[in-house]
């Protein structure tokens, strides 16, 4: 029995990452410059994605999903991010809701939800950082009050919320009361036609303007506790486990954007004639291309071992790994293909500086690099304690320490 499951996930696991390929192949890719062009949200394409199997990824058979492990549907991303990175980071928002929505979400929240975005009918996304609160979540201002019939009423504003005024239901982390700390934060589903529910202007962003992000306003917004996803006391704890997935769907994206500027650098450069040869001829091209060869292969490596880690008690650092070390890697690779073109890597077609702006976004959204090198230092810094002390060799210091003159008591 245990054996024909793993064959069928595996079977389906291979069929999904086909599927996801051609999406990236035949209808992000020949379009997405036209999608920037027309600053929209190409809803026809997230409606062929859904057809495909990609909007449900890992939720349930039951409601509709794929049923993948996280381990396994983060993959997805790094074959969406051949076509565009910032569609792949979209469609793992969306399934990233989606999972909890169905995992969590209740019955009735469920029923009547769940089909409608496994199957990519309705959008949804994930709100959670606020004007004043970037990276720090615990300072959060938006507001969630209880009402005598079990609703709640919300304000408060929220920042850099992707699929603005497109996605039909925003999963939102709200507090529940004054109190400092994360005690009191929950998780709550707000659909978009929610009276009181409102957007600002749309970002202006260099390279993916048909990503509409914008803050959202909240303004007494009344919701059924149907719609409630995670209760009073879990939000935060929610909140970082969705954003650990984002983290390793980012830098799966970002292996898939590396993947396409080095090809666009590869078949470039095997056919530009220089110096009686072919660039490709050239060591210094083959050194360069080497190099994000490598890095490109580092990169899946760690990706897929982060993935395998999520909700372990390894899991928020082997994200912060590969958040920190991928996106990084994105941008190196991006700039080198770019210098690989020579003058030509600066002209639209080739697209090589819509990946580099795309690679340097993806460095920052749901978390900088910076911050993962904050986790990654706590981590060492546990780790350090653990260790015993090195012993100091004999008379090492000595003369420096008689040196130094005593504070009288």
């Amino acid at each position: 029995m245990l054996e024909r499951r793993t064959e069928h996930m595996s079977d389906k696991l291979e069929s999904i990452l086909a599927a996801a390929h051609d999406h990236a192949t035949q209808v992000v890719t020949p379009n997405v410059d036209a999608w920037n062009a027309a600053k929209a949200w190409p809803r026809d394409a997230s409606d062929k994605a859904g057809a495909a199997g990609l909007m449900g990824l890992y939720a349930p058979e039951a409601w509709g999903g794929e049923g993948l492990p996280l381990s396994e549907g983060i993959q997805v991303y790094e074959q969406l991010g051949l076509g565009d990175g910032a569609y792949a980071f979209a469609l793992s928002m969306h399934n990233i809701c989606t999972f909890a929505g169905c995992g969590y979400g209740t019955d009735a929240f469920k029923e009547k939800w769940a089909h409608d975005l496994t199957s990519g009918r309705k959008l949804a996304n994930f709100a959670l950082t606020e004007p004043q609160s970037g990276s720090d979540p615990v300072k959060m201002y938006t507001r969630a009050t209880i009402n005598d019939d079990g609703t709640w009423t919300i304000s408060g504003s929220k920042a850099w919320v992707s699929l603005a005024a497109e996605a039909d239901i925003y999963f939102t982390v709200v507090k529940t009361s004054d109190a400092p700390g994360h005690k009191d934060m929950a998780m709550i589903a707000i659909p978009a036609d929610a009276p009181g529910i409102s957007f600002g202007k749309p970002y202006e962003t260099p390279s993916y303007n048909y990503l509409p992000m914008s803050e959202m306003y909240l303004d007494k917004v009344v919701v059924s506790a149907d719609n409630i996803i995670l209760p009073i006391g879990q939000g935060l704890q929610g909140s970082l486990m969705a954003i650990d997935i984002a983290r390793v769907s980012i830098a799966s994206g970002c292996c898939g954007l590396m993947q396409a500027a080095l090809d666009t650098a590869l078949a470039y450069s095997k056919n530009r004639k220089m110096f009686g040869g072919k660039n490709l001829d050239l060591d210094g091209i083959q050194w360069m291309l080497g190099e994000v060869a490598t890095d490109l292969e580092v990169s899946r490596l760690l990706y897929r071992k982060a993935a395998q880690a999520l909700g372990t008690p390894e899991g928020p650092l082997m994200a912060a790994h590969a958040k920190r070390f991928v996106p990084d890697a994105a941008v190196k690779a991006t700039n080198t293909c770019t210098q690989v073109l020579g003058g030509m890597g600066l002209l639209q077609p080739y697209g090589l500086d819509r990946l580099s702006r795309l690679a340097q976004m993806l460095r920052i959204v749901d978390g900088t690099t910076e911050i993962s090198r904050v986790v990654i230092g706590r981590a060492l810094q546990k780790r350090a304690a653990g260790l015993p002390d090195l012993p100091v060799p004999k008379g090492f210091g000595e003369e420096a320490a008689d040196a130094v003159p005593v504070a009288a008591e």
